[in-house]
């Protein structure tokens, strides 16, 4: 709130709530609760229970030992949200906004979803609340991320696959719009990234923002130092922004936000957000950087990873990048591919492909940097959910003859 007892809800120019008039008095009733409940004393308590003993929290900052030597001597520490329960960041969004929904009298939840992560946390939380849950899945991201499908369906959440479009994240952001409109009275719409209208971008932002709170905790016990440099991958940003939040006033660190740079620069080959082929717009109920045709409207996205194919970018994310807070760099598949590979063979861990493109930037660009440098990448995502996708880039013959032989079996 500003002085004068109203919302401020722009970052910037950016943000604001450009919805149809029904949508309203609902935004409003979710503005007005979050504000009570966000400095609510036993809310809070309630949260920090659910974060630690349901979330797992906190989630460790690790020492890539072996990554520093390879990156000769900059030391790489890596924020382990992979080891969040349900494998993703996207648990602390969901668990904030399901209590909110629950104290606001909500009955059911409806959610988008992209790589999966986020369905997969919120038919968790909403099994735990008993809460009635509806996901809207693209048909593409069905196909590629087909274990968190099943793994949502097992939770009790109904799937709908939507065929709009290009199938992919933004049409599922559509289709929860809509059904949010039509079920408004008992139900809240659990958004999981920091875009949409407002207050939803710092919703997230806000629930996200213990993954940076930690690091600095953690950080400063294990180094008596903050972080020279800190990377994260970037779609719509809730990883990024919840990483960066805490630190932002810390003028010295650099903030890396990564990218798909997908196959090329070409249009409907990668999704840079501040690529050529984007400019600020208005959709799906706030104002920021999308990825556009020449007519002005959504244009197709391609990655590897479908959690980054997201054409629009989170409101604050798009002020800080005005201001030069924050820097955008790309990474191409094959760059993803080749760090998902690396960490893995490496240190043990298997990252998301959303992971690997800050990883990847990392390995690729710490020379860059002082031999002093204090780096922290954060691994937002385990990679056992692009298995469909990483078994056929790197070992597709015996992939292959593993599923056909699983199929012949019955």
């Amino acid at each position: 709130m500003n002085r004068a007892g109203k919302f401020n809800r722009y970052f910037g120019e950016f943000g604001g709530r450009y919805v149809p008039e029904m949508l309203i008095p609902a935004l409003d009733e979710l503005e007005k609760a979050y504000f009570f409940y966000k400095i609510e004393k036993a809310f809070q308590q309630e949260l920090d229970f659910l974060l630690r003993n349901y979330c797992g929290r906190p989630t460790p900052l690790y020492f890539a030992e072996n990554l520093t030597s390879a990156c000769m001597g900059r030391k790489i520490y890596l924020k382990l949200e992979a080891l969040a329960h349900t494998g993703a960041h996207k648990i602390n969004n969901v668990i904030g906004q399901a209590l909110l929904a629950k104290k606001m009298g909500k009955k059911k939840i409806v959610a988008e979803t992209g790589a999966g992560q986020h369905g997969l946390a919120t038919a968790s939380v909403c099994a735990k609340f008993g809460l009635e849950c509806t996901i809207f899945m693209g048909e593409v991201d069905i196909k590629r991320q087909y274990p968190n499908v099943f793994s949502m369906r097992l939770l009790g959440a109904d799937v709908i696959p939507v065929k709009e479009g290009t199938k992919t994240l933004k049409d599922a952001v559509n289709m929860a719009l809509k059904y949010w409109i039509e079920n408004l009275k008992d139900t809240h719409y659990l958004l999981g990234s920091v875009v949409g209208p407002y207050p939803y971008p710092a919703i997230v932002r806000d629930f996200q923002s213990v993954i940076g709170k930690e690091v600095k905790k953690q950080i400063l016990e294990l180094e008596d130092r903050l972080p020279d440099v800190m990377i994260a991958c970037c779609g719509g940003g809730s990883n990024a922004m919840g990483f960066f939040y805490p630190f932002l006033k810390e003028k010295h660190i650099r903030f890396i936000a990564v990218e798909a740079g997908g196959r090329g620069d070409g249009f409907g080959k990668n999704a840079l957000r501040f690529g050529k082929n984007s400019r600020t717009g208005i959709a799906q109920g706030y104002k920021s950087y999308f990825i556009q045709d020449r007519y002005g409207q959504l244009a197709p996205t391609h990655s590897v990873s479908a959690g980054l194919d997201y054409p629009g970018i989170g409101p604050e994310l798009a002020f800080l990048h005005d201001k030069g807070v924050i820097r955008f760099e790309k990474v191409s598949d094959g760059e993803a591919i080749a760090g998902y590979k690396k960490l893995a063979s490496m240190e043990g861990i298997i990252p998301a492909l959303e992971s690997a493109h800050a990883i990847s930037w990392a390995i690729k660009k710490s020379r860059l940097y002082g031999s002093d440098t204090l780096i922290v990448v954060n691994i937002s995502g385990r990679g056992d959910k692009d298995i469909f996708i990483t078994a056929k880039k790197t070992d597709a013959k015996n992939w292959a003859r593993f599923l056909r032989e699983e199929a012949e079996s019955g």
